[in-house]
C-alpha cells in the first residue's frame, strides 16, 4: 500500500473484524528465489503457549507453570511459550527465586522456553498510557532473559482479554457492532496511532538490545491489516532487535500464492510463529482441523504447505500451539480442562506429521 492510499484510509474503522483490504506484492524478487535453502537446514520444533492452561477459557483452573512443563513433556513438546499473565507469567509476580524455580522446572522436563508474549498496546494517544506499556515490555525482556528465552512477541495494539463470567471472551472488545478500534479513541487517525505504534516500538527494540533479547511484532490485527502492514512498521523501525512472528491462521487471505509471497517477502525476518484451532479424529483415525470463524473465508489454513514454505526460507525456530478462545460442548455449556487436555495433543499430534514429513 502506497502512503498515499494509506493516508486516505487512516480514518477507516480499522479494527474490524475482516481484514481483506491489503493486496500483495506481486511476484517474487530473485534475491529471495536465490536465498532458499534445502529443507534439510531447517530445524523447526514445536511449543506449548501457556495461554493454553491459563484458565480463562474452560472450566477448570489455571495450571502452573511447573503443571504447564510436565503436560508440554508429556504430550511431546520441545518447549512452553510463556504469556506475562497472571497467574502463571507475569513479571510483578516473579521474584528471583520464583524464576530460578521457573528455570528448575524447564531443565526437569528438557524443555526450552523460546519466547515471552508481551499483549502490550502501543497505539494510545494518551503518552501515560504509552508509557505504562513501555515499562511493561521492559519487565517482560528481563523476564525472557532470566528465563533464558530468546524473543519477546509484540503485538501493535493488543486489546485485551476481559473477563466475563469467570470466562475470557473477545466480544466485548472486539468483533461486535458498538466496539471497533476507532471508536477506543475517536479524536485519533489512523495514521497518528500507527506512528505512536512505530515510536513505541523503537523503544521497545533499544529495550531488547540492552537485554539481549530480541523483539518480534505478531501479524496481528487491530491496526495491523495484514502481513504487509507488519513488514513495514519493522522496516521502517529498521534495527535488528526487532523481527517478525508471522502466523498462518490470522492471515486475512490464505490462498498459497498470497501465503507463498508473505512468507519469501519476510523472509529471514521471520523468527517465530504459532498454529492454532480444534481438531478431531474422523472416523479412519486421522487428526483434522475444524473450521473456526477466524480462518479467512472459512478455509482451513493449509499447514503443510506453510511449513514447506518456512523450509524454504532456512526457517530454524519454534512453531507453538495455541488455544486462545472460549471451548464450548455441542449443546453451547462450558468445555472443560479435560477437552483442552485432548486439543493439545491432538494438535501436537497433527502437527508432528506435517512437520516431520
Amino acid at each position: 500500500m502506497n502512503r498515499r492510499k494509506f493516508i486516505e484510509t487512516s480514518g477507516a474503522a480499522a479494527g474490524a473484524a475482516v481484514l481483506g483490504n491489503v493486496a500483495p506484492v506481486k511476484g517474487v524478487s530473485p534475491e529471495v528465489v536465490k536465498s532458499k535453502v534445502n529443507a534439510a537446514s531447517s530445524k523447526i520444533k514445536l511449543g506449548l503457549y501457556s495461554i493454553t492452561y491459563g484458565g480463562i477459557w474452560y472450566m477448570g483452573p489455571a495450571l502452573s507453570f511447573e503443571e504447564l512443563c510436565r503436560r508440554a513433556k508429556e504430550t511431546g513438546f520441545d518447549g512452553v511459550e510463556l504469556d506475562n499473565k497472571r497467574p502463571m507469567g507475569n513479571p510483578l509476580d516473579l521474584d528471583e527465586r520464583k524464576r530460578g524455580e521457573m528455570r528448575n522446572s524447564l531443565a526437569k522436563y528438557g524443555l526450552e522456553i523460546p519466547c515471552v508474549a508481551a499483549n502490550n498496546d502501543f497505539s494510545s494517544p494518551v503518552p501515560e498510557l504509552r508509557e505504562c506499556q513501555l515499562l511493561m515490555v521492559r519487565e517482560t525482556a528481563r523476564l525472557a532473559k532470566d528465563l533464558g528465552a530468546k524473543f519477546v512477541r509484540l503485538f501493535a495494539a493488543w486489546p485485551g482479554v476481559p473477563i466475563h463470567e469467570g470466562v475470557g471472551t473477545y466480544d466485548l472488545t472486539r468483533g461486535n457492532e458498538f466496539y471497533t478500534f476507532q471508536r477506543q479513541f475517536p479524536f485519533a487517525t489512523r495514521l497518528d496511532r500507527y506512528n505512536f505504534v512505530k515510536d513505541c516500538l523503537r523503544e521497545a527494540a533499544k529495550m531488547g538490545e540492552e537485554y539481549g533479547i530480541v523483539m518480534a511484532l505478531q501479524n496481528h490485527s487491530p491496526l495491523i491489516r495484514g502481513w504487509m502492514d507488519t513488514l513495514d512498521l519493522v522496516k521502517e523501525v529498521n534495527s535488528p532487535w526487532l523481527k517478525i512472528c508471522l502466523d498462518l491462521p490470522i492471515f486475512e487471505n490464505l490462498e498459497k500464492e498470497y501465503v507463498a509471497n508473505a512468507v519469501h517477502t519476510v523472509g529471514s525476518l521471520q523468527v517465530h510463529s504459532h498454529f492454532g484451532g480444534e481438531y478431531y479424529r474422523d472416523a479412519n483415525g486421522t487428526i483434522r482441523p475444524k473450521v473456526l470463524d477466524y480462518y479467512a473465508n472459512a478455509m482451513i489454513p493449509d499447514y503443510g504447505h506453510y511449513i514447506g514454505l518456512m523450509r524454504e526460507i532456512g526457517y530454524n525456530g519454534y512453531f507453538t500451539f495455541e488455544l486462545c478462545h472460549p471451548v464450548l460442548n455441542e449443546d453451547h455449556t462450558r468445555g472443560g480442562i479435560e477437552y483442552v487436555h485432548e486439543q493439545v495433543k491432538l494438535a501436537n499430534e497433527y502437527m508432528s506429521k506435517i512437520v516431520n514429513a
